[in-house]
């Protein structure tokens, strides 16, 4: 069953701009373009996941990524370049937020986890608007992502630097864990075998 979309001013960002070297280490194939069991890229799987459930989706890509950018555009996101993708998961989060301020709140995801179930992403927002202030998903007593934030954070969100991403936030701030029946949580892409839905998380 589809989850009908959540009516609300939370934006989605999606983090689209690594350059997947694990994957490839010749950097000749991009990892989020590879196709999924159903043939639909990586990135794009995970965008369409934010999409039916929030309207606004943020999509944050590095430069050179033409095809990338396309497909996010395409799959209804609002694709953002940003040229210092390169320095860390945070410049390309804190990008992503510049390009949103006027949200209430934030579902912050990222790209290679095409698996996160639109129902997981929903009681993130729920737990937001119910007064949390920061809420991640927990699959077997683990976290995942993606992690959502209040407005209320909007400034320490801002302020971080480098590769920690908004994760580093979690380990000082009180933290709503909404549990899920969704391994997706915890699933990411690495390496081509990863592609099958099958595949051992």
């Amino acid at each position: 069953m589809t989850p009908i979309p959540h009516i609300g001013a939370f934006t989605g960002i999606l983090l689209a701009a690594g350059r997947g070297r694990r994957f490839d280490p010749s950097g000749e194939r991009d990892k989020l373009m590879a196709a999924l069991d159903d043939g639909t890229p990586v990135a794009v799987a995970a965008a369409r996941n934010l999409l039916t459930v929030l309207p606004h989706v943020v999509a944050v890509v590095p430069a050179g990524c033409e095809a990338r950018a396309r497909s996010l555009e395409a799959a209804g996101c609002r694709v953002t370049v940003c040229a210092h993708a390169d320095d860390g998961m945070a410049a390309s989060l804190v990008h992503g937020l510049r390009a949103s301020l006027h949200a209430q709140g934030w579902v912050i995801a990222l790209a290679d986890m095409p698996w996160v179930e639109p129902a997981t992403i929903a009681s993130l927002v729920d737990a937001v608007d119910e007064g949390a202030h920061i809420a991640v998903p927990t699959w077997q007593g683990e976290r995942g992502n993606p992690i959502a934030f209040s407005r209320g954070y909007l400034p320490e969100l801002l302020g971080l630097r480098g590769d920690a991403g908004a994760r580093s936030l979690l380990k000082t701030w009180p933290v709503t864990e909404v549990p899920t029946a969704d391994g997706g949580i915890r699933r990411d892409i690495d390496t081509a075998g990863d592609l099958a839905r099958g595949a051992d998380a």
